[in-house]
């Protein structure tokens, strides 16, 4: 048998490491799962950050079809995605000190709500202040992580500390320094990244089991339609109008 091309070996790469969070952090997915469930039975309200390619997860589940209408993007201008010039503008922004805190004092999060930051280093300014500063403020926080990097790399923030060090709930990616799984013959630096493949995953998945647990509390999640069947629009007004005030990304 041929031995398999880069795009059979990253298919392979990024399944083995679905199928690693699947069962290695099942038991940290449900605690998730559970404090947002908690947290819209309880009439909180829900928020998610991550920056550069982090911010990609983060994206995923806000104002998304099949997705929980209450998840609210907090954004911190220049770090989501490639909205600046130059793209590296974003990371150096990443690890200016103070940002997280300038962002936190003039949006609407505050206590007994719940911020998830994805981060996949976890050692930047931005999340570990993000994380560090929200809990100041009363907020439970859940960190989405690769718990390799903290045992292999030095922290950016002057406290020495990682996302995970400041976090209620940790999830652990389980992806590699780097964030390259594979290598080649002519190729000199490693590549193939599937973080956001993974966290994107991650991310679903604890929804979709807030939402289970949710129903099983006798409490109809607020999910929200694709607008591109018929009746969805429809739908998600009624869903946006019935939960306008926890939610923050449309005009009001």
């Amino acid at each position: 048998m041929s031995e398999k091309k880069p795009a059979g070996q990253f298919f392979d790469a990024a399944i083995g490491l679905l199928r690693r969070v699947r069962d290695e952090e099942a038991e940290h997915i449900a605690d998730a799962a559970s404090l947002l469930a908690d947290t819209v039975a309880d009439g909180g309200r829900l928020f998610v950050f991550g920056a550069g390619h982090s911010s990609l997860p983060a994206q995923d589940v806000v104002y998304r079809a099949g997705g929980l209408a209450l998840i609210n993007l907090l954004a911190v201008p220049g770090v989501v995605g490639l909205d600046v010039m130059p793209a590296t503008l974003g990371s150096a922004l990443e690890r200016v000190d103070g940002l997280a805190g300038a962002v936190l004092d003039t949006s609407p999060v505050q206590a007994g709500d719940v911020l998830v930051v994805i981060s996949l280093s976890g050692r930047n300014s931005l999340p570990v202040e993000m994380a560090m500063n929200a809990r100041a403020l009363g907020v439970r926080v859940i960190g989405v992580t690769s718990l390799a990097y903290a045992e292999h790399t030095k922290s950016r923030h002057s406290s020495g500390t990682f996302l995970k060090d400041h976090c209620d709930i940790v999830i652990d990616s389980k992806i590699g320094i780097g964030d390259a799984e594979l290598t080649a013959d002519g190729i000199a630096a490693p590549f193939g990244p599937a973080s956001t493949v993974v966290t994107s995953a991650l991310m679903q998945a604890v929804v979709a089991a807030a939402a289970g647990e949710l129903a099983a509390r006798g409490i109809d999640p607020p999910m929200l339609r694709s607008g591109n069947v018929d009746g969805g629009h429809e739908w998600n007004g009624r869903v946006l109008d019935e939960y306008g005030d926890r939610i923050f990304f449309r005009r009001r």
